[in-house]
């Protein structure tokens, strides 16, 4: 490795790493900011864990830098309502009771005369929802921005319907060779006359305005079809027969499915690809299935620990789609910042890469689980349940819901979180995802 390419990823590295500071910065925003807009009081602003690098106080609330980059927090007073005979201090000896304790005298330490009113747990639930939620909220803003930003200046990769290459003959796509055999059959594209360089704009007398499109009808078609194509400036009909053929299986996002075929129509010519920025609905739509893709990676976390257990400590191959952490995005970023296209290209990666971290922060934190943030938004929507059930019964009102209760739920969510995070680490380090 020259020391051109070592010095481009550690800029990258950098780069990524600012992107990330800010990103969690812009996301205890949004708990400050709400916070303050219900009149919380909050003692801290913090970016980062460890020691603190730099704070500065600024009315009532400490605003820092710690000296490790893996994530943020604000302290907000009275996080738990107190225990049911009012008091805060611990009350038993079980260690279970003892974390319910710890969590409510924590969340109450910098209590000071006058911050009775300043309570979290005080707030109306739907006030604290809109606390909770909107830190990843600002997450999702952010992934939203840059996203539509990128696609519609810059743009992705994208077929298009001109012909890159002509294949000579029908090979299936799943055969483990490219030359042709005497015992091949002629291609479709081949036999009608098609050339590189042509651009298909009608299949069977219907206009063609993208590859997707394009793609499905000569999928569907076996047999007979007329390929009008622009060719020199001028417009040609080529008279073309499809064969049947094993092509690469499409996912329900139109991609090809690494090892799966189907038995489709069949042209045989290869399309050309280029980088075009998308409108703002087809942006919206690409934002749609990355979002989609999100939420299914996060459900398909637990089973992928086995292959990423693998990669990590059997010297296994590490998937495409093997779950990434900081350290392993950071390293991409660095790949990034070394690779040999246009620097275009790559603002528009690290871009992508610093958006697609933000949607995960935002779906990761809205899961229903304490301590993340969907965790207590789960207990202040159960809390305005109860209480309006109580109404509409005319029954007492049950008051605050102690979601310090579920504090031994939440240590042991937290655990998780914690070595599958060390085994992301491990696997990044000795095994990480590459660009290809």
């Amino acid at each position: 490795m020259s020391m051109t390419t070592i010095l481009l990823t550690i800029l990258g590295i950098a780069v990524f790493a600012f992107g990330l500071l800010f990103s969690i910065a812009w996301h205890e925003l949004g708990h400050l900011s709400t916070a303050k807009l219900f009149g919380i009081r909050v003692p801290q602003y913090m970016v980062g864990f460890g020691p603190t690098v730099w704070s500065r106080r600024k009315g009532d609330t400490e605003y820092g830098i710690k000296a490790i980059p893996a994530g943020g927090y604000i302290r907000m007073i009275g996080m738990f309502p107190p225990g049911a005979d009012g008091k805060l201090e611990a009350r038993s000896t079980s260690p279970w009771r003892g974390m319910i304790e710890d969590a409510r005298s924590a969340s109450f330490e910098e209590l000071q005369p006058g911050d009775e009113d300043r309570l979290f747990y005080t707030r109306k639930p739907w006030k604290r929802v809109i606390v909770m939620f909107a830190g990843p909220f600002m997450n999702l803003v952010l992934a939203v921005a840059i996203f539509l930003g990128v696609a519609m200046t810059f743009g992705f990769q994208t077929n298009t319907t001109e012909v890159a290459g002509v294949q000579k003959c029908v090979i299936p796509q799943s055969a483990e060779r490219t030359t042709c055999k005497k015992s091949d059959a002629v291609s479709p594209a081949q036999a009608a006359g098609l050339k590189k360089g042509d651009v298909i704009v009608a299949f069977d007398g219907d206009r063609i305005d993208s590859w997707d499109t394009l793609s499905d009808r000569i999928r569907d078609t076996t047999g007979p079809a007329d390929i009008t194509v622009r060719r020199d400036g001028q417009e040609k009909t080529l008279h073309a027969v499809l064969l049947e053929n094993a092509v690469a299986k499409k996912d329900s996002d139109g991609q090809p499915v690494p090892g799966k075929f189907v038995t489709a129509g069949y042209l045989g010519f290869a399309a050309k690809s280029e980088i075009l920025p998308l409108s703002f609905g087809e942006s919206v739509v690409r934002m749609g299935d990355m979002a989609e893709n999100g939420v299914r990676s996060i459900i398909a976390l637990p089973s992928k620990i086995p292959a990423l257990w693998d990669a990590a400590f059997g010297g296994g191959e590490r998937a495409a789609d093997s779950p990434v952490g900081m350290v392993g995005a950071a390293r991409i970023g660095g790949e990034v910042m070394a690779l040999d296209v246009p620097t275009e290209s790559q603002i528009a990666m690290m871009l992508n890469l610093l958006a697609g971290i933000n949607l995960s922060l935002f779906l990761f934190n809205m899961l229903p689980l304490l301590p993340l943030d969907g965790g207590h938004i789960a207990g202040a929507l159960w809390e305005a349940l109860r209480r309006h059930t109580a109404r509409i019964f005319k029954r007492p009102d049950p008051g605050p819901f102690d979601v310090a209760k579920l504090m031994p739920v939440a240590y042991v969510v937290a655990g998780v979180f914690i070595c599958f995070t060390l085994l992301v680490l491990v696997a990044d380090v000795v095994n990480p995802v590459k660009i290809t």
